[in-house]
């Protein structure tokens, strides 16, 4: 399926062709949706990035900020004690900040990722005292999480300035 493009340049980039076993598979999945969500909030304009549009209070950026935290949870074990704070993004950070943010916390799950060879094995913690999922489940769970954030980041994003497209 080719490329297309929608209002304000934007390409819409079709799921990815990954390779044949399981894990590429998901991580081909899940890396395709991240890159589409942060794309979302990148260069959003102030202040409608923060802005709730809907009535339940979501906005983009506090999206983006939400799946920060459980892809850290997830992937790197960090404790999170209020998830519905994670929903909004403090005061001072800027949209670059929020995205660099998401950025590392990809990259740092990335890198535990790559030492998994086994999807059936827990995610290994720095805290052996806390339960991780397995591989498997942790991955499954991220790309729930992040393609139903993404396709509201979609309907917020258009709502904002009218970018369409993944």
């Amino acid at each position: 399926m080719p490329s297309t493009t929608h209002r304000h340049g934007r390409r819409d980039t079709p799921p990815p062709r990954t390779g044949s076993d399981e894990t590429e598979v998901l991580r081909g999945f899940l890396d395709y949706l991240r890159t589409s969500i942060a794309a979302k909030a990148d260069g959003a304009p102030e202040p409608q990035v923060r802005t709730a549009t809907v009535p339940s209070g979501t906005n983009l950026l506090g999206l983006l900020n939400h799946l920060t935290c459980v892809e850290r949870a997830t992937f790197l074990g960090d404790d999170v004690p209020d998830w519905q704070a994670t929903f909004h993004a403090a005061p001072a950070d800027s949209v670059s900040d929020v995205v660099a943010r998401y950025r590392d916390a990809v990259q740092r799950a990335n890198d535990v990722l790559d030492g998994c060879t086994d999807l059936g094995a827990p995610v290994p913690r720095p805290r052996p005292d806390h339960p991780a999922p397995s591989v498997r489940w942790a991955l499954t769970h991220m790309i729930e999480e992040t393609g139903r954030h993404a396709g509201h980041a979609d309907i917020l994003r258009e709502l904002i300035d009218g970018t369409t497209g993944r």
